[in-house]
């Protein structure tokens, strides 16, 4: 089954993820992963994005298809994926309709901006090794110390609180509308997060 899996930065797109990764056995794809790998490896999408990347411009959305529809060819692709973070908008979302990528399934997962807020302003990530922790959620054994590592932890500086409430606005105002624009096309489906992760997961599986 091909997912989309769509919601507000910090709501736990990525971590139910991993979940239904290991569940269905269908890769999670980040189009950010994907360009990244792409310029690493130099291919010939890879040379073009990294144009658009050097001087600091969007890469355009057909390039970006491009690199998905070649990825989705791969044989770990072939019963399915999740599609996190993309599409963004609705140009987004109507070049990938266009360019025959079919999709089964959005998820829309829901939270209030309180726990959005809350969930991504605790979080520490370590200098060393990039462990994340979260002051209440999942504290170090030490405090502002990695378990894993000795590390140092830190606030990212997009994990501060008004730059969490700026990313929920830009949110509100170029993604929410996918959310109307799929549930049109009769393949949306509502998750709520504000609940443990096990009954978040459970939720999912029955929808897909």
């Amino acid at each position: 089954m091909n997912l989309i899996f769509l919601g507000p930065p910090g709501v736990g797109k990525g971590t139910i993820a991993k979940y239904i990764v290991k569940e269905k056995g269908i890769p999670q794809i980040s189009t950010g992963d994907l360009l990244r790998a792409a310029v690493k490896e130099g291919s010939e999408l890879g040379k073009k994005a990294r144009g658009y990347m050097g001087s600091g411009g969007l890469v355009p959305d057909n390039l970006v298809i491009g690199l998905l529809k070649d990825r989705i060819t791969k044989d770990d692709s072939q019963n399915g994926f999740i599609l996190d973070g993309f599409p963004r908008t609705i140009p987004q979302a109507k070049a990938l309709e266009e360019s025959n990528v079919q999709i089964d399934k959005v998820l829309n997962f829901k939270a209030s901006d309180e726990l959005v807020i809350d969930r991504i302003s605790g979080r520490r990530t370590c200098k060393k090794c990039n462990a994340i922790y979260h002051i209440r959620n999942i504290p170090p054994k030490v405090e502002d110390v990695c378990d894993k590592c000795g590390g140092e932890l830190f606030q990212r500086g997009d994990d501060k609180q008004e730059k969490v409430k700026k990313r929920l606005e830009v949110y509100r105002e170029q993604t929410a509308p996918l959310i109307d624009y799929y549930k049109e096309k009769g393949i949306l489906a509502d998750i709520e997060t504000e609940q443990p992760i096990p009954g978040i997961v459970v939720d999912v599986m029955e929808e897909i």
